[in-house]
């Protein structure tokens, strides 16, 4: 795929997927409507905003880092050519996952939303799931022992020290 085509349709999944499950979903579930702070407590709206500010960047870098060095996408469809391992991904194996979930974690405590907290939950425990069935036995497959070395390396959801 040509660098400007996988620009393109990145920019397109980053709208549709975490458009939609860090974006939209959160917005039909509290209506952006500010309740009271967790346990009467403001300074946790500022650890949302925090979390908010943290996972931003990680998802654009992360999102800019498969079409400009994997010249593919993060979607299945559209794969990259090459396995990305340096960014965010030298730290964390799914550094995209972890960005989405920080952001509705981070909504849900500026907010003062539980149902946003349970809602990021879910997303974590979907997220977990598609790599466990999905993503890690095609790269096994797609990428093989360059995979494999990475994998070794470098946490599914935590950095290792090393």
């Amino acid at each position: 795929m040509q660098r400007g085509r996988a620009v393109l349709a990145t920019a397109l999944f980053l709208c549709l997927a975490p458009g939609t499950l860090a974006g939209l979903v959160p917005w039909w579930i509290s209506g952006w409507r500010f309740e009271p702070p967790f346990f009467g407590f403001e300074p946790v709206r500022w650890l949302g905003v925090f979390l908010i500010a943290l996972g931003l960047p990680v998802l654009l870098e992360s999102f800019g880092r498969f079409a400009l060095e994997g010249l593919g996408t993060p979607a299945p469809v559209l794969p990259t050519k090459h396995l990305v391992v340096t960014g965010f991904y030298r730290y964390v194996r799914n550094p995209m996952y972890v960005a989405v979930v920080s952001i509705i974690i981070g909504q849900g405590l500026l907010l003062g939303n539980t149902s946003l907290l349970l809602y990021a939950a879910v997303a974590w425990i979907g997220f977990h799931a598609f790599v466990l069935v999905y993503e890690e036995p095609k790269l096994r497959k797609t990428y093989g022992a360059e995979y494999d070395a990475y994998r070794k390396r470098v946490g599914r959801w935590l950095p290792r020290p090393r």
